[in-house]
């Protein structure tokens, strides 16, 4: 594959482009996660230790450190050398002048919704983490790309209903015009008109991962399932469980609420799927989940 986007290693990033200051200070309040140019380790390396080895330890693959490391030489390390960890595999790329995130998405056969959450839901992003492999001329094959957090058992079958009765939908998965303001956004899940107060039930056996108030997403609990799945609950009125709990299919685990920033003003329960991949946690349509 010919990648004719600049790629940027990233310590060099830091001192010429300055790469603290291109991160977003919104996260937080637009209920995404941390960008991953923000989530990067450092490594120290050990006697004894192999770029392979590093590479397993952190769920990567080797291309993925020496793309990222200037001083990984010819696939060697050295003792007491530092390399940079990203939080996944992929690289860090600068948006070219008068191009936009979402071309650098298109180039690299992300979607776009993953590439938004993982550089922390910027806008208009001068530097951007591409996570996946598709910059690697030959992609491996056999190789797990699966963050290191989730589970990597095969996937499986999820189906259920997080609400007692079968609701209307005020708002579906995908590309969508929202109705407050007229603009065009991605709609990671779907939204379940309810009537306030009504009991939310976890669709399938899983443990509790998040449990609190996340920005736009308001009262958000997230459940972590066998096979790399996961389910999110937002706009809660209240929650009734706890991080590290164990529940089972139809616990309850909040009401229906208000909370955050609703993309409809009708109460209702913000649902999503994702599933565990080298892009993170990437949202799927809920319709093929959800069976009442």
């Amino acid at each position: 594959m010919k990648i004719s986007y600049r790629l940027f290693l990233l310590s060099s990033l830091i001192t010429t482009v300055g790469l603290t200051s291109t991160l977003p200070t919104h996260a937080q309040a637009t209920g995404c996660p941390a960008p991953a140019l923000s989530r990067f380790q450092r490594h120290k390396v050990l006697r004894g230790e192999t770029l392979e080895k590093i590479a397993q330890r952190y769920n990567l693959i080797p291309e993925t450190l020496i793309v990222m490391n200037p001083n990984v030489n010819n696939g060697r390390v050295s003792v007491g050398s530092e390399l940079q960890i990203p939080p996944y595999n992929g690289i860090v790329v600068e948006v070219p002048s008068g191009q936009t995130w979402r071309q650098v998405a298109a180039q690299y056969k992300v979607r776009p919704d993953a590439m938004f959450e993982v550089n922390g839901c910027q806008t208009n992003p001068k530097i951007v983490f591409v996570p996946g492999l598709n910059w690697l001329p030959n992609r491996p094959q056999t190789t797990s790309v699966i963050p290191a957090n989730s589970n990597t058992q095969s996937r499986i079958n999820i189906s259920g209903y997080p609400l007692a009765q079968a609701a209307s939908v005020g708002l579906a998965y995908g590309w969508q015009m929202n109705p407050q303001d007229g603009k065009v956004f991605f709609h990671s899940g779907v939204d379940l008109l309810a009537p306030l107060g009504s009991p939310v039930e976890a669709i399938a056996p899983g443990n509790v991962v998040f449990a609190q108030e996340q920005g736009s997403y308001g009262n958000l609990v997230i459940i972590n399932h066998a096979g790399g799945m996961q389910s999110r609950y937002a706009q809660l009125g209240s929650i009734k469980v706890k991080v590290g709990q164990q529940v089972n299919t139809g616990d309850v685990l909040g009401t229906v609420g208000t909370t955050g920033q609703p993309s409809s003003k009708e109460p209702h329960l913000h649902f999503e799927m994702r599933s565990s991949s080298s892009q993170g946690w990437v949202a799927q349509d809920p319709k093929g989940y959800l069976n009442r």
